[in-house]
Order: structure tokens, then C-alpha cells, then sequence
């Protein structure tokens, strides 16, 4: 074998990429850029090859295998002006792009954006979803993103990226001024509407933006507990009827503690129910305040009829809670007590 072909044997015969995950763009180790006139180019579905002359885009290839010939690269043999000999090498950059789907991408809120919400007015929001994406336009990205580097990954871009995203959206929420409240049901309706909006950025540098997820809008911490307070007050409904219930709650743990005397757990129904009665006296106090020519209160019709000096609780035997005949009634409302009893059974008032 002479020297030549030595040399000849020496340039590359088989031009090729698997794909790595994670790769955008690959360019092909050649050295000296030395490529065999002949060679074999394998391009694999879901990729595009690229060759450069002298830093000029000559000629742009799809998914198949080709044989490196005069035939298939018109643009390069013109570039070069090859009329014979169409066996010799030739120097060239090939350049692989991935053209999957880059799924999985994160996009998330750096900090609170604030909005106007209908219901909380001014308000701070945080974000945070996923979205992908994919090489459109080879010859596009890879003159405004690639340059000359020897491979490009997605965390390249993915910064950019994520800014584009986050930006759109927050723009786009704003816009369109749903309630705070009401933002879960439309998160599904908002990414499909952010895909498009920003689908224009992303042609722009030859990728396409294929789909936008929203995976939650939310408010700050302190924000979300006044809310959970909120739903909690509408949730117990009958203030009276959710106290008598924490009441028995609270006597069933107290009955099941270990240790628990009968004295002890008595001593706490006592003060159960003495605060339980209270509460529900105050409420309906309360009730008929607010509703103008109501009935007399409680503590009113009470005092009728359970001593002749009750039902006007002006008395200073009333005021201590006793009667000048010694029968025992409440200072608070009125009604007769028993004589060891130390909270009233009405209204819940301790003796």
C-alpha cells in the first residue's frame, strides 16, 4: 500500500451520533476537519446534520443515510468548485442536532409576583411547572445559539428559557385577572394559552415550544393561613352547636387519659359545660342585639317566676347571689340555683 493511500485511509469513512442525553447540538470530531470524498453520513430519525465550509452553512441533511458525493452536496461542491478528482477530501464542520422533545424542563417563580386579586386585593404570588421543547429550525438556532462550540447541552438555554416562561406567564395571569380562589380550575386553560403566547420568543432562536404545565399557583405563608382560618369559621357553621361539640371532645380525652380520677374528670364537666352554657349565652345575646325589636334577652325571662325578687335583679341580696328568704339564685341572670352549686345552670356565670 502506497503513501497515499496511507493517507487516504487515515480520513474519516463513517460520519454518525448517538444521541446523549441532554445534547442539543453535537459537533463531529474530525481531524483537521479532513472528511473522505465517499464517506458515509448515517443521520438517525429525530436528528439533522449540518455541514459548514469555512464557516458558511453548505449543506443541511435529515434523517437517512447518504454517501458523500458531488451528487448529494451541491451547495458544498459549488462552495468548492469540484470538477474532478471527486475522490479527494475535503475539510468541513459537521454538526449534529438533536430534534427530540426536551421534556421535564423546570420553570418557577425566583420571587413573589404581585398581583391584583378581585377578592385580597394586593397580593404576592409564587409559581412553579414544567414545560418542553424542540430544535424547529436547525440552520436558526445554530446561528444565533450554537456559535462554534464543540457541543451544547440544555442547560445552556435552559436559563434563558426559564425566564421567557416565567415572565409570560406572570404577564399572562395578570392579564387575566381570575380570583385567587378560583386559579385551579383554570391551570390547564392558562398553559395552553402561555404556549401560544410565547411560542413566537421561542421561534425567534429556531425552538418550539411544545407544551406548558402549571403545576401550582400559590400566595405566601402567612396569607395561606389566614385563609385556612377562614374556611375553618365557615366550615364549624353553628358556633353554639360547634362549641357543645369541642366540649364532648374534650371530655372524651380527658375521660381516656391514664390516671384520670372520677373527682378530676367530673371537676372538668363541670367546667365544660359552665363554658360551654356561656358561650352559647353570649351568642344569643349577641343575636339579639343585632336584630332590632327582638324579644326581651334571656336573662330576662329567666328571673320570671323562680323567686318573687328575682325577675328585677336590683337588690343587694340579688347582687351576691342570695335572697333575704336564703334560697339562692344568679346575679348574672336571675334564675334560682342550688344551694351548692358554683355555676349557674343558665347562663353558665360562676357563683
Amino acid at each position: 500500500m502506497g503513501l497515499f493511500d496511507f493517507i487516504r485511509g487515515q480520513f474519516i469513512e463513517v460520519i454518525e451520533w448517538l444521541d446523549d442525553r441532554g445534547i442539543l447540538v453535537y459537533r463531529f470530531p474530525a481531524y483537521d476537519n479532513a472528511i473522505k470524498m465517499g464517506a458515509k453520513l448515517i443521520v438517525r430519525e429525530s436528528q439533522a446534520a449540518i455541514f459548514v465550509n469555512e464557516g458558511q452553512i453548505a449543506d443541511v441533511f435529515g434523517p437517512g443515510t447518504y454517501t458523500l458525493s458531488t451528487q448529494n452536496l451541491p451547495v458544498l461542491t459549488a462552495l468548492n468548485s469540484w470538477k474532478h478528482a471527486f475522490n479527494s477530501p475535503f475539510k468541513s464542520d459537521v454538526i449534529f442536532l438533536n430534534m427530540t422533545t426536551f421534556t421535564d424542563q423546570k420553570w418557577g417563580t425566583t420571587n413573589p409576583v404581585i398581583m391584583r386579586d378581585p377578592e385580597f386585593g394586593m397580593i404576592r404570588m409564587r409559581g412553579f411547572g414544567n414545560y418542553s421543547f424542540r430544535v424547529q429550525d436547525p440552520v436558526v438556532f445554530l446561528r444565533d445559539i450554537f456559535g462554534t462550540k464543540k457541543e451544547f447541552t440544555t442547560a445552556g438555554i435552559t436559563g434563558f428559557l426559564k425566564a421567557a416562561v416565567v415572565s409570560g406567564i406572570s404577564d399572562l395571569v395578570g392579564e387575566a385577572r381570575i380570583p385567587v380562589l378560583d386559579l385551579a380550575s383554570s391551570y390547564d386553560e392558562l398553559g395552553r394559552m402561555a404556549a401560544e403566547k410565547l411560542q413566537p420568543n421561542f421561534a425567534a432562536i429556531g425552538l418550539a415550544l411544545t407544551n406548558v404545565t402549571i403545576e401550582n399557583l400559590s400566595l405566601p405563608p402567612e396569607v395561606e393561613q389566614m385563609i385556612d382560618r377562614k374556611s375553618s369559621m365557615n366550615i364549624a357553621g353553628n358556633l353554639d352547636q360547634y362549641m357543645k361539640y369541642q366540649t364532648a371532645e374534650a371530655l372524651r380525652e380527658a375521660a381516656n387519659k391514664p390516671g384520670g380520677s372520677a373527682a378530676g374528670t367530673g371537676a372538668e364537666l363541670g367546667a365544660g359545660m359552665a363554658m360551654g352554657q356561656m358561650m352559647g349565652q353570649m351568642f344569643q345575646q349577641m343575636n339579639s342585639q343585632q336584630q332590632p325589636g327582638s324579644a326581651p334577652g334571656t336573662a330576662a325571662s329567666a328571673g320570671q317566676g323562680s323567686a318573687p325578687g328575682a325577675a328585677g335583679q336590683g337588690s343587694a341580696a340579688q347582687d351576691q347571689g342570695q335572697t333575704a328568704g336564703g334560697k339562692k339564685f344568679c346575679s348574672e341572670c336571675g334564675s334560682r340555683l342550688n344551694e351548692s352549686a358554683k355555676f349557674c345552670s343558665e347562663c353558665g356565670s360562676k357563683i
